[in-house]
């Protein structure tokens, strides 16, 4: 069978992250992003959105770009952690288009726009380019 996204040269699968209902169920009766992360701290969806709104405070800080970093990294290793367990060996594609996977490379996104503004150019490009290996319509 061909997945959507599936390299037919002989690539690895697309890894398709399994749903965490008590998470999406707490997201839809409103929890905070931390009250989120305090609950479920292996989703690394809640550590996106905390990063992504410490990220996009007006008039942002010095620390609240630390403090993005900070939570963008936590997801982003809470998400290899996820990935690995479901077969990912460090390559192939992690689709956006599969909800799931979002949390995760929207914790990489995150990272990379933070040290960006850190001028921590290395760990940029790494997750830049990590972007483009998962999804490639995700990075230019």
């Amino acid at each position: 069978m061909v997945h959507p996204g599936q390299d037919l040269l002989g690539g690895p699968d697309p890894i398709l992250l399994p749903a965490d209902a008590e998470v999406e169920g707490e997201l839809a009766q409103g929890a905070t992003p931390a009250e989120l992360a305090a609950h479920h701290p292996a989703a690394s969806v809640a550590w996106a959105m905390l990063a992504e709104e410490a990220l996009d405070r007006p008039e942002r800080a010095l620390g609240d770009t630390i403090e993005a970093y900070a939570y963008a990294r936590t997801g982003y290793h809470r998400g290899l952690d996820a990935l690995r367990r479901n077969g990912w060996k460090g390559f192939g594609p992690v689709p956006w288009s599969h909800a799931p996977n979002r949390g995760f490379l929207r914790c990489v996104t995150v990272l990379a726009r933070a040290a960006e503004a850190i001028e921590e150019t290395d760990e940029q490009q790494r997750c830049t380019q990590l972007l483009r290996d998962c999804d490639p319509s995700l990075a230019p």
